[in-house]
């Protein structure tokens, strides 16, 4: 018996990694982390997360339960978001390690083609597009991969039109298309100088530069966004303040916090009791504690780029996005709400509801008040329905002071052992 056994683990030692990436993977984070400004390190979000992942990745490299490689992809996603030349570098080569790793992994070919991508390197990153939906079984990636994959392909498509319409004038711009490592900020604007390089020379006129003409705007239009696979979003239809109104008219609504003692609750069934059941920005649903259905989503736009984030594509009866200003709301609407997903959309009349001078218009709340309070206190000023509670918001805590104060003033009952805020 001791041959047969001997085999076999000098079979899984041989599937099994070298140490060499993960060291790799761990020197790449410390090279981070020590370029970073001692005096901004933490200050954000993302980057707070960030840190904590390569902590929690440090910790399973020595860790007899955890997995080294899902904590791996877990630091290369909050790479992603941190952004930026350093963070997506980063990403980046976290993503060719996962790789080198796991040849077949999805999540490693999904996260590098996103680090190439957001660094500009189109053509590799469309090539991790492609071979990460060629790792699924559907061949079908998620949401926002495949408005990437196609709008990089559109851009390519555009860029080899426009060269072959002057096939004795661009030999340059062709050889640049013939790089794989051409990033965008340098492929862009030799686009551009060789553009009006032919309208100079050949006039507006001339039929060849008409056509070259169209496909330079098609291709600063997905420059600048990705194409919209379905303008009509599978049936959304938009509703404004007034059909927001007609919605929740007469209907009992209540407003559940993302809090782990509401989902380790018992008070799921009463949840679901309400006939309007309002989540707020990324939640988690386990039936028993939280309820199992979501009538209204409200999520408020964060970051310099909100339209970067993943789609929302929790089932949904109302999605509602808070965001300023108008043209990054629009932008993350068109980009993040997931075809199908809801039956209803908030127009940019409830975009802003709190300032808004044509709704609320009451100053005092802050740059960035939470997503919670701003849905509760846009349902409250509507006024049509009998019920309005906030479950899960007990204790204090998650409201900001100036919030909590507010809800406190026009609390009409409070039941802390159903964590239930009634407010009429």
């Amino acid at each position: 018996m001791t041959k047969p056994l001997a085999g076999l683990f000098k079979a899984r030692q041989r599937e099994a990694p070298a140490p060499g990436p993960y060291a790799r993977s761990l020197r790449l984070c410390g090279e981070y982390l020590a370029a970073q400004d001692p005096g901004a390190a933490g200050a954000t979000g993302p980057q707070v997360r960030l840190t904590r992942a390569i902590g929690a990745f440090a910790a399973s490299l020595d860790g007899p339960a955890a997995d080294p490689f899902d904590a791996l992809l877990q630091v290369g996603e909050r790479a992603l978001e941190v952004g930026g030349e350093h963070g997506l570098g980063l990403a980046l080569g976290l993503a060719e390690s996962a790789a080198g790793i796991r040849r077949r992994s999805k999540g490693a070919w999904r996260l590098r083609g996103l680090a190439l991508d957001g660094l500009g390197r189109d053509p590799e990153a469309l090539e991790c597009y492609e071979r990460y939906a060629a790792l699924l079984p559907d061949g079908r990636p998620a949401p926002e991969v495949a408005r990437r994959t196609d709008t990089l392909r559109r851009r390519r498509e555009c860029l080899e039109a426009a060269v072959a319409l002057f096939p004795g004038e661009g030999a340059e711009l062709r050889e640049l298309l013939g790089e794989p490592t051409a990033t965008t900020a340098v492929l862009a604007p030799r686009f551009d100088s060789w553009v009006r390089a032919r309208v100079a020379g050949h006039g507006p006129g001339d039929p060849a530069v008409r056509r070259l003409l169209a496909l330079y705007g098609s291709y600063r239009r997905l420059d600048l966004r990705d194409r919209v696979p379905d303008p009509l979003l599978g049936g959304t239809t938009p509703v404004d303040v007034g059909g927001l109104r007609a919605l929740v008219a007469g209907r009992t609504v209540c407003v559940v916090a993302n809090a782990g003692d509401v989902s380790g609750s018992a008070l799921g069934a009463g949840i679901d009791g309400y006939d309007l059941v309002v989540r707020c920005d990324s939640f988690r649903l386990r039936a028993e504690g939280t309820g199992g259905r979501t009538d209204l989503h409200a999520v408020t736009l964060r970051g310099d780029t909100p339209w970067d984030g993943p789609a929302w594509t929790q089932r949904a009866g109302i999605r509602l996005v808070f965001g300023d200003p108008v043209a990054g709301w629009r932008r993350a609407v068109r980009e993040r709400i997931a075809p199908g997903a809801q039956d209803h959309v908030g127009d940019a009349s409830l975009r802003r509801p709190l300032s808004d001078p044509a709704l609320l218009g009451e100053d005092g709340w802050g740059a960035a008040p939470t997503t919670a309070f701003t849905v509760l206190r846009l349902l409250d000023f509507l006024d049509a329905s009998p019920r309005l509670d906030l479950v899960g918001f007990t204790p204090a805590g998650r409201l900001r002071p100036r919030e909590a104060e507010w809800v406190e003033r026009h609390a009409t009952h409070v039941d802390d052992s159903k964590m239930r805020i009634a407010l009429r």
